[in-house]
């Protein structure tokens, strides 16, 4: 672990052990409570700013990614506009980015407006943003995941997905539309895509939800099931997919729940990002 996640995992244990102060050795009380003590109250004053400057209050985990690897996202769609933009400034201040999923189509131009000064970037189909400082840099890691969708449908959750892994530094292939009702279409984008040395690769379906099953019976990576709300009737709204996919025989299919895409793209992107930081070293 880094210093930093050092740092957090001290700072968790002040704030929650049992044993008295004075029982600590003398080190610790000389190297780690005053720079522990300046971190808490560092976040404490940083929350009160974002809840007094906006009239409401939020607690944005800036630095969400430098600890777990995955970034805070924005769920915007029960969220009012003046709380999407107090959160989406104290992540910029914090980090230089913010993004924003299943943000309401009326609340989009809303958004665009109060970030102006900054870049802002629309994923039109997943309904999602992201906003960065004008010196924001996004790191590359040299992860590769590849995305899949049974159907024109799914492919909002998809983007979504591609959205997620793409801001966790990976590269990202979509393959749309190469579902089981013409399988035929899947081989040769799928044999393209694992000859790029792809790392993980999620499959979005709904309906019957079968595909995902399919290609994990094909492929030698892990795959990330992503069923999708669309269907009808008994087992509708991706609860049939969602079960298919869960009762899967093929072994290496892991499965998140109906229309997360941003569980599916961070899960598929911290693999990829640990084959590619593994790839890394043993090619040094």
């Amino acid at each position: 672990m880094d210093q930093h996640g050092d740092e957090l995992v001290d700072l968790l244990q002040l704030l929650y052990q049992d044993v008295p102060l004075e029982q600590r050795g003398a080190r610790d009380e000389q190297q780690s409570d005053v720079q522990l003590s300046s971190r808490v109250e560092q976040e404490s004053q940083n929350w009160q700013r974002n809840s007094l400057s906006s009239g409401i209050q939020t607690r944005a985990d800036a630095g969400r990614e430098q600890r777990k690897g995955v970034p805070e996202v924005i769920f915007g769609e029960t969220k009012a506009v003046p709380q999407i933009i107090a959160i989406a400034q104290a992540l910029l201040n914090g980090s230089g980015r913010a993004i924003i999923s299943r943000v309401q189509p009326e609340a989009m131009v809303s958004l665009q407006a109060a970030f102006q000064a900054h870049t802002v970037y629309v994923r039109e189909a997943a309904r999602a943003m992201v906003i960065y400082k004008s010196d924001y840099v996004r790191r590359s890691t040299g992860g590769h995941v590849g995305i899949i969708s049974a159907g024109t449908s799914d492919i909002p959750v998809a983007e979504e997905a591609a959205l997620i892994a793409e801001e966790m530094g990976c590269r990202v292939t979509c393959i749309y539309d190469v579902g089981v009702a013409g399988l035929h279409r899947l081989i040769e984008p799928l044999r393209n895509l694992l000859s790029t040395e792809v790392d993980a690769i999620i499959v979005a379906a709904g309906m019957d939800g079968a595909l995902p099953s399919v290609v994990t019976g094909l492929v030698p990576v892990p795959v990330i099931g992503l069923p999708t709300s669309i269907g009808y009737g008994l087992g509708g709204k991706g609860i049939a997919a969602l079960l298919a996919m869960l009762q899967t025989c093929a072994p290496g299919l892991t499965v998140v729940n109906i229309d997360n895409g941003v569980g599916a793209g961070s899960t598929a992107a911290l693999i990829a990002n640990r084959v590619a930081q593994a790839r890394e070293h043993h090619t040094q």
